[in-house]
Order: structure tokens, then C-alpha cells, then sequence
């Protein structure tokens, strides 16, 4: 029997772990925080909020899995009537309609984006540079990256795609990701998975195959290997609490700049006590401006959307997030130009990050899948004296 080690008790460390027992390997999860999940814990207290917006794209693999495997739960569903209340920012006004130029782009029939051309340049011969624009800005909700244009068009493509359409892909577990978690968690201890929370790893265990599913960062320190890196995104994450008010925006998506502001509270009110509601925005930044500049952004959203917001807060929490949005592939590359999953002499990378294809945390799920299948593929005799860090 193999006995499989994994690092990080994230959604990719988790989704590692199950799959690797389903198939009959022994796994140990060392898990350096008290509580399991990563980026998809759940806040405690009244106000339910993820770290960062966060949803479960239906179209992709993970969601099949999940499901096959009752691990998804009770989804949030969205009204029609708030659906509706989705508004544009467009040359600073608040539209309801996005602008023809864009749609252009969303057609079924619009060509394929290259990979080796940048969205702005590709997107402006389909549909012009104001359609290109608003195009690109509005992919920053699967983005998170203060300048969508200057990618690979058909990375963004797939993504602007996949975050256009209807009926929506976008679900929200009731009450927040904890409840996924939990449910992954309890499968995996079901299956005989060992976890073991608050149990750093600072160097890589020998003999067993080792997944290392934490973030590229700290995989890079772990392992000694300054070659793992990739570009992120770097954002202002901005969470509020606000009395109800009739009339509120749904969800405001700026096509003037990359940004993106919903009220979670619309599909779910088990985020926010009775008579409030939830409201999370991220607004990417670039490298040069500062969290100020991002929340100044998700001001001017909220004033569109959210008439008489500053009066009614209950409640209030700002960061940051830099590195932890996910790859972004530049003009010339794709997934597989990512750090590989497998480094080597037993050791394999699961993330979002690294060579896996999806959107959002189908990269995190996917490369589980692949770490596990490599893992298991061959037999494994790790060096004890591999240097490590």
C-alpha cells in the first residue's frame, strides 16, 4: 500500500487527499493552521465572508466530482428579480445592458483568441477598443489581475466566457465554502486520512511521495527551488455589512477598470444577521497603487449601487491579497508553460498556480488530480539525503 504525504489542508491539499484514499493509499495531511480549507475557510460570527468572492463554476470537472461525491450541499439559488439587478458601470454611469460592442465578443460564433496575442489587440479587431475594453475589464471577476488586456487572449477568452453565460455557471454553497470543507474533511477522516492541523512542514518528508498543495510561494520556499514562480494578480478586497435597503444592486461590474462588487446576502441569507446584508468587492491593483487606491475604487461602485451605503454600515474589513488569485498567463503561454506538477524524486505540486488547465479552482482540483495519479503511478523510493530546505 502507498503511503502518500500531503502539505496543505486546502481545497487541493483535500481533493489530494480523498483521491488518493478512494484508490487505497494511506495519506497523512499536515495542515499548518488550526482549521482546514486555505483560502476557502469561512469566516466565524455573524458575517459569513470567504477571503475574497468565491463561487463553484458548474461547467468544470470539480463540480461533477463534488457532486458524485454529495460533497457540494445545499446551494444558495438566485432569484430572477436579483439577477436582473446586476448593473454596468459604463463611462461612469450605472447601465443595465453592456454595451453591443462587448457582446460582439460573447457570441458563439466569434473566432477562437490566439495564445500568443494579447486580448486588447485580438478583441479590438472583433469588436473595437471600447468593446475590447469593457470585454476585458469585465473578465476580472475570474481574473483578478489589474490589467486582463495585457494577457493572453485566449485565456481571457475562456474566462470571459465562462463568466457571461447563461444560465449563470457561478453557484454558492449555502452558507459560505466551510460547509464544502467540512464535508471533504469528514469524507477524507471517513476514508482513514490522518490529518494533522497545526503541524508545519518545514522540510520535505522523505521516502513516501509527497504533494506539496499550498501556495507557489511557499511551495518555492519548501523546497528550495527559486524557479517556482508565475504572475498573479494583486487585489483590494473590501467586505461590508449594510442595513437592507430596497433598490440595492445584485452586483456592480465595472467595464471602466477592473473591479467587481456583489451582495452575497441576495442569494443566501444566512450570511448576515436579520436586516443586513453582505457585501464583497474586489478591485485588482497594480503593482504601484496601494489598498487605498483599490478601496477608493470599490467606493465609487458602492455609490452607484448602493445608494446611501456610508449611512447604513454595520460593519467593515479591508486586505489585500497578492499572489493568491490564481495564474494569469501573459501573450506567448498557456497552463502547460506553468510550474510542473511533478518536480521530481517523488515530489508533486497542487494548486492554482501550476501546469493544470480550469478556471479558478478547477487549476487547484485539477492538479490534485494529476499530483495523486503520478503519485500512485509508479513506485516511489524517495532519497532520505535529498536536500531540502
Amino acid at each position: 500500500m502507498h503511503h502518500i504525504t500531503v502539505v496543505g489542508g486546502g481545497f487541493a491539499g483535500l481533493t489530494a487527499a480523498i483521491t488518493a484514499a478512494e484508490a487505497g493509499a494511506k495519506v497523512t495531511v499536515h495542515e499548518a493552521h488550526h482549521t482546514l480549507g486555505g483560502r476557502a475557510r469561512t469566516a466565524d460570527g455573524p458575517y459569513r465572508t470567504n477571503e475574497g468572492p468565491h463561487a463553484l463554476y458548474s461547467g468544470g470537472p470539480h463540480w461533477a466530482w463534488l457532486k458524485q461525491r454529495d460533497l457540494i450541499g445545499p446551494l444558495a439559488p438566485l432569484p430572477p428579480l436579483e439577477v436582473a439587478r446586476l448593473r454596468l458601470r459604463h463611462r461612469g454611469a450605472l447601465r443595465r445592458t453592456p454595451p453591443l460592442a462587448l457582446l460582439k465578443l460573447l457570441r458563439r460564433d466569434a473566432s477562437r483568441a490566439p495564445v500568443d496575442v494579447d486580448f486588447l489587440t485580438w478583441a479590438t479587431g472583433v469588436a473595437g477598443e471600447e468593446g475590447a475594453r469593457a470585454a476585458a475589464h469585465y473578465s476580472a471577476v475570474a481574473l483578478f489581475h489589474h490589467d486582463p488586456g495585457s494577457l493572453s487572449a485566449a485565456f481571457v477568452q475562456e474566462r470571459l466566457r465562462r463568466a457571461a453565460r447563461l444560465p449563470p455557471e457561478a453557484h454558492y454553497p449555502r452558507g459560505g465554502w466551510e460547509g464544502v470543507i467540512d464535508r471533504m474533511a469528514a469524507r477524507a477522516w471517513n476514508l482513514g486520512v490522518r490529518v494533522e492541523t497545526l503541524s508545519r512542514v518545514d522540510t520535505v518528508p522523505a521516502g513516501a511521495p509527497v504533494v506539496v498543495a499550498t501556495s507557489l510561494a511557499a511551495a518555492g520556499r519548501l523546497l528550495s527551488d527559486d524557479s517556482l514562480t508565475w504572475p498573479s494578480g494583486r487585489t483590494a478586497l473590501v467586505d461590508l455589512a449594510v442595513r437592507t435597503r430596497r433598490g440595492d444592486a445584485f452586483a456592480v461590474s465595472d467595464l471602466d477598470a477592473p473591479g467587481w462588487i456583489e451582495r452575497f446576502t441576495a442569494q443566501d441569507r444566512t450570511l448576515a444577521p436579520a436586516g443586513e446584508q453582505l457585501v464583497q468587492g474586489q478591485i485588482p491593483i497594480a503593482p504601484e497603487e496601494s489598498r487605498a487606491d483599490g478601496v477608493a475604487r470599490a467606493e465609487e461602485l458602492l455609490d452607484l449601487g448602493f445608494p446611501g451605503w456610508r449611512g447604513r454600515v454595520t460593519w467593515r474589513r479591508e486586505a489585500v491579497a497578492s499572489g493568491r488569485t490564481g495564474a494569469v498567463d501573459p501573450p506567448g503561454t498557456t497552463w502547460r508553460d506553468r510550474p510542473a506538477v511533478d518536480r521530481g524524486d517523488g515530489v508533486y505540486l497542487a494548486g492554482d498556480q501550476v501546469a493544470a488547465p480550469g478556471v479558478l479552482s478547477e487549476v487547484s482540483f485539477n492538479s490534485a488530480l494529476t499530483a495523486v495519479s503520478l503519485a500512485l503511478g509508479r513506485n516511489h523510493t524517495r532519497n532520505p539525503t535529498r536536500k531540502t530546505a
